[in-house]
Parts: structure tokens; sequence; C-alpha cells
């Protein structure tokens, strides 16, 4: 079941717009309907929908569904990655909940977004262009997860600069990971994006970047 909700998904208006760039990124990269991060809320037992690009913007940001609930709810209790071009053969897929929020996807890629060992949400891909192109699947997958460790840490970065802390070592390996998928897929524009954007947002969440 789908519920409204006043609770806030984020901590302040600066995760907020980190989160909606995350999700505008993640949609224009894959050419996608749309684009959502859930945010897990385990006192309420909630995942809550914090940014929403595409669809259901207007709408969604601070609804909330049961945890274990659908795709989401799947990637969020197994910290695994999901791709499904017919989320009619999937049993993960809640088509009841989808209904409710207006918008019923063909195809769904999902991903979890992980600090310090723990999933602390989920990054979703809704109805993306590249849906049948078989050879590209692995690197839509392989996209996502960057992009949702790029969520991740930039989320961790803001946490940590509030306490004080710092996350530099595990910021320098992705932005490392993030140069080596761009060096291998130097012809593909939409790595070269991914890299170029996932940069100026790990800036901008590093305490030093203003």
């Amino acid at each position: 079941m789908v519920e409204s909700s006043s609770h806030a998904p984020y901590s302040t208006q600066v995760e907020r717009s980190l989160l909606d760039s995350v999700v505008a990124l993640a949609r224009h990269v894959f050419g996608a309907a749309a684009s959502s991060v859930f945010m897990l809320s385990e006192e309420r037992g909630e995942l809550v929908f914090a940014a929403v690009a595409g669809e259901g913007e207007e709408s969604l940001v601070g609804t909330r569904i049961a945890m274990g609930t659908g795709i989401a709810g799947w990637v969020a209790a197994s910290g695994q990655t999901i791709i499904t071009d017919n989320v009619a053969d999937t049993d993960h897929f809640a088509k009841d909940v989808a209904a409710s929020t207006g918008f019923l996807p063909t195809s769904i890629m999902a991903a979890p977004l992980v600090a310090d060992g723990e999933c602390i949400g989920v990054l979703e891909v809704l109805d993306r262009h590249t849906v049948g192109d078989a050879g590209r699947e692995l690197d839509d997958m392989e996209l996502l997860g960057l992009l949702a460790s790029q969520a991740a840490l930039s989320l961790d970065l803001l946490r940590r600069s509030e306490r004080g802390g710092s996350a530099s070592r595990r910021m320098g390996s992705l932005i490392a990971r993030l140069s080596e998928h761009a060096a291998m897929d130097a012809d593909d524009p939409l790595a070269v994006a991914l890299l170029g954007v996932s940069l100026e947002l790990l800036d901008r969440a590093s305490p030093s970047g203003g």
C-alpha cells in the first residue's frame, strides 16, 4: 500500500538537492520515463520516495510504502542490483503499488545505495531507452551500479561533514572506478556524461566543495 507522508525522506535541503540531481542524471543517462530514489526508514518500517524525475515527480516525493514491497523492497532487503525488461516476468513487481502511483512501467532497473556496508536506499530507473538491446544490458547495470555508489557516497559525505568526519578514501576509490569505466567506454557518451556529472556531484558533496 502506498501512503502519503509529511515525514521528510532527507535530513537537509542540500541532501534533497543532491538526490534531485541523482534522479535527474539517471533519467537523462538512460533516456528513461522516470527515475526515483527511495530512502529506508527502518524505525518506521518503510521505503520513502525521496526524489523523483519524470513520471510522478509532482506527487510522489514523501510517499511511503511498506518495507519489502515490490522490486525496490527486494533490492533493499537483498542488497543486489536487478534489471527486468518485462516486469510481468518477475514475482518481485508489485503491480497494485505501481498502479497506485499512476504509472505502470514495462521495465525496471534498481540498485541499492550502500553506505558503511548497509543499504540506506534504492535507485530505480523505469522504462529506459535501451530495453531490448541485449548488448547494453550489462553496461546499463554497471552504469546504474556506479551511479548508485556515487549517490550513496555523496550522501555519506554530506552526513559525515555535518559530524566533522571524512570519507575521502572511499571517494577516491569511486572516482577511480568511474574514470576506469569511462576510459573503457570512451566512445560512449553515456559513460562520459556519468563520469563528468558524478564528479561534479561528489565535489559538491565534499566538505571542501563549497
